[in-house]
């Protein structure tokens, strides 16, 4: 395949990113331990007072004895601590791997295969995933915002048959719905996201999908996949089945001496 200049429009970040957090398992500990901070605040000033000053209001109150304080304290600590670092340990590592391959679309070439992986050490369920397509003949414009022109699966396939594209002659997407598990299989095994055909990548030109997945601590984990990112360079381009060569064969053949030739005379010399 001819190596063509690669144009990455409406370009995404393709990087992980965390963006939303379990409000119970995250928010709570840590909401307790701000307000153990300020009572604690609060006692030792209250502490340092004189005992007239403390009989007027509000240095009557007493939120909480030292030894109960420094107690809770410790453990609202450690549990954010914790959470912390169990999240970190259960955060999965989405990737992405693309490759042309021969047999997944018609015709003799091969096509771009694109799949993704959870590379970390524990599962992952899918939560929503949604697709954004810039055609190549659709008119330069802007950077789109974070949220724009995503959709689902089929209101992008609605979107490639409206260009001309054909779905299993052009290309083929891989549904995968609410729920679906990733599991962190400790190898570089994909799950298939699409197949795109030569003509897909001619007449698009990016093709982003955007997967959100829930770790086991509720964490909400995104990654945007730039499908086409890479198909048009030369160096990841398809080795093309070769046409058989016909080498003509010539055989020299050795010059034979030539022959001698004698003359005779019947003539006695003189």
């Amino acid at each position: 395949m001819a190596s063509a200049p690669s144009a990455r429009g409406g370009s995404a970040p393709d990087a992980q990113r965390r963006i939303r957090r379990n409000r119970w398992l995250f928010t709570a500990p840590l909401v307790l331990l701000c307000f153990l901070g300020v009572v604690l605040v609060w006692e030792i000033v209250r502490g340092n007072l004189s005992e007239a000053t403390r009989a007027h209001w509000p240095w009557r109150l007493q939120l909480m004895g030292a030894e109960p304080l420094a107690s809770l304290l410790a453990v609202a600590a450690g549990a954010v601590l914790a959470r912390a670092q169990y999240a970190r340990t259960v955060r999965p590592a989405l990737g992405w791997r693309a490759e042309f391959v021969a047999g997944h679309l018609p015709g003799p070439g091969k096509d771009w295969s694109v799949g993704v992986l959870n590379g970390g050490q524990h599962n992952v369920v899918v939560e929503h995933v949604d697709y954004r397509l810039t055609l190549a003949r659709a008119p330069a414009a802007g950077q789109p915002g974070e949220d724009d022109g995503w959709t689902g699966l089929a209101g992008v396939g609605e979107q490639l048959v409206a260009a001309g594209l054909r779905p299993t002659v052009d290309f083929r997407l891989v549904g995968m719905g609410a729920g679906y598990p990733l599991v962190a299989t400790g190898t570089y095994e994909t799950v298939g996201v699409g197949v795109f055909s030569k003509r897909f990548l001619d007449e698009v030109r990016a093709f982003h999908m955007r997967i959100q997945v829930i770790d086991s601590v509720g964490d909400t984990h995104e990654r945007i996949v730039q499908c086409l990112e890479g198909a048009r360079e030369a160096v990841v381009a398809p080795v093309e089945e070769a046409h058989p060569v016909t080498h003509s064969v010539t055989t020299a053949t050795p010059e034979l001496p030539a022959a001698r030739t004698e003359q005779r005379s019947d003539r006695p010399p003189a």
